[in-house]
């Protein structure tokens, strides 16, 4: 049964999170914008992409204003024919001003265009000027006595060369073949002219040699020239990279977002990052809940508590928190895959989130969505099976009054594990909420399901607020009596009737009979046998 998406916990293929070395103090600050790149090759091939859009709508403009200037300087003096022999330069000159116009047009969408688009504009706005130069070109070479346009034809290859090589970002083995194509095109065309017009070979192998070695030093000129721009511009990005985070890897989506594994590019130590949706992002209600949800988490300390680095936005806008990555599994996903526990081994674990919730008591913070997905089994310090409580987004201070939240505050969390004081929503929360969700859970834990269950999330949740929940021994008999026991009182109606702290649930459960029976041997063989591929990707992170 799918009961709640994990809040951290990653798909089988890739377990959740460790921390970098330094935590934040208790009263910390949003950090300033930083860009959260995935992958620095990725991310800096975006930025070309930006840039070659905003480069060549630039180059667009410049040849569309430039080609209409020559059109209407050649209808008025009347140099622009359609109709003679040399008419063809006219109609290339008339479909240059057509593609430009049509790279224009797309270029200034407000879409961005695929990277194939983008070459295609480019090719379209410095194809055609190449072709207008080479028929100028051809018309020349083939005129008796106006061998020195030579000359002429090899400036304007320049122009369009240095052109080139100034607004297209590009590596430098691409710029080669581009620019090394321009400067050989003229020198190969003033070749095939020559051979079909009568005139001084010596003179024009003499003019050729000139300006074609001329073209072939602006080529390798241009060339370097770019190679050493994108060298600095991929210098410059990498150094405002410096801590900055690298999305790795989606672990898992939520309802307020995604949860990457990711690594700070200083430390090199793996994390995880959660992001709040674009959309939520701007929702004041969901600010407040992601920045309750950070604060409260970053006064607790306690080992059985995800800890907090940082948060802030992105550069785009984007709330965003880093937790320590947590590789294991959450309880769901344990269940899930691997069936109902062992009791001892559902005592092992809770005792720990009873120990991790104790801290939050303490300080008057209640998690109000306790669940098997927002409590994880991880690999800590050498030991595995270590529970990690998260996802404190719905934290209440026991001092806030209720009408300080609004009814979906009130009312979220998963029907499955609510308590029937926040079914109800009548009256404040204190530590008997959570009880009550955590006895839930163990009630999931050593059953495989939820203690009331169906398809509508009200009438769950009404029947946690009315119904008697079956006992977990009339669905498996082989349950120790005690521990049966401690989860019925934990799922009380009534709050007076459960236990009052998790201190108090905690030393029931350690005084079950079996308490004793699960060790970390009996946890690392666990993860050994059943989970390898999780315990040696832990491994390779150096986390397990």
């Amino acid at each position: 049964m799918k009961l709640d998406a994990p809040a951290i916990s990653n798909p089988p293929a890739a377990r959740n999170a460790a921390k970098p070395a330094e935590t934040p103090a208790p009263g910390m600050r949003p950090s300033r914008r930083v860009t959260i790149v995935e992958g620095a090759g990725r991310r800096l091939s975006d930025q070309t992409r930006l840039l070659l859009r905003a480069r060549l709508r630039l180059v667009s403009v410049v040849i569309f204003v430039g080609a209409m200037l020559f059109l209407i300087w050649g209808v008025v003096t009347g140099n622009f024919p359609l109709t003679t022999p040399r008419g063809y330069l006219s109609w290339l000159h008339l479909a240059m001003i057509g593609t430009t116009a049509w790279a224009g047009v797309e270029l200034w969408r407000p879409r961005l265009m695929s990277w194939r688009g983008l070459r295609t504009a480019e090719i379209g706005l410095f194809g055609m000027p190449a072709l207008l130069i080479l028929g100028a070109q051809y018309v020349q070479m083939t005129d008796p006595g106006r061998i020195t346009q030579v000359r002429i034809s090899s400036g304007a290859w320049s122009a369009l060369i240095f052109t080139y090589a100034m607004f297209v970002p590009n590596p430098w083995r691409r710029a080669a073949r581009i620019i090394g194509t321009m400067a050989l095109a003229p020198i190969v065309l003033a070749i095939i002219a020559h051979r079909q017009a009568a005139g001084g070979a010596s003179r024009f192998w003499e003019e050729l040699s000139g300006n074609g070695l001329l073209l072939v030093l602006v080529a390798g000129v241009a060339t370097y020239g770019t190679h050493v721009i994108n060298a600095l511009r991929r210098q410059a990005f990498e150094a405002r990279q410096l801590g900055q985070y690298r999305l790795r890897e989606l672990l898992g989506s939520g309802g307020m977002g995604d949860v990457w594994l990711a690594e700070h590019q200083l430390l090199k130590r793996p994390c995880a990052i959660k992001l709040i949706d674009a959309g939520k992002s701007a929702d004041p209600r969901a600010q407040s809940r992601f920045e309750r949800e950070v604060r409260a988490t970053a006064r607790l300390s306690h080992w059985n508590t995800v800890e907090i680095f940082d948060y802030g936005r992105t550069d785009e806008g984007t709330f965003y928190y880093v937790m320590e990555y947590l590789p294991g599994l959450s309880l769901m996903e344990i269940v899930e895959t691997h069936g109902p526990l062992p009791a001892e081994r559902a005592i092992y674990l809770l005792r720990q989130a009873c120990c991790g919730l104790r801290e939050a008591h303490a300080q008057g913070l209640i998690h109000r969505d306790i669940k098997p997905s927002n409590m994880i089994a991880a690999f800590r310090g050498g030991l595995y099976d270590v529970v990690k409580v998260v996802d404190f987004g719905l934290v209440e201070l026991m001092s806030d009054p209720v009408a300080t939240w609004n009814a979906d505050e009130l009312f979220a969390g998963s029907p499955y594990f609510v308590s029937p004081e926040q079914a109800l929503g009548g009256a404040a929360s204190d530590a008997r909420n959570d009880i009550y969700s955590l006895g839930a859970v163990a009630y999931y834990l050593v059953t495989g399901r939820p203690p009331f269950e169906g398809t509508k999330p009200i009438k769950i949740v009404i029947a946690h607020a009315h119904d008697p929940v079956t006992p977990p021994r009339q669905i498996r008999p082989e349950l120790p009596a005690d521990l049966d026991a401690v989860i019925l009182r934990c799922l009380a109606k009534d709050p007076a009737d459960r236990f009052q702290t998790v201190g108090d649930l905690e030393a029931a459960l350690g005084a079950c009979g079996v308490a004793a029976a699960w060790t970390d041997q009996s946890a690392e063989a666990w993860w050994q046998k059943h989970e390898p591929e999780a315990v040696r990707k832990a491994e390779a992170l150096g986390l397990a």
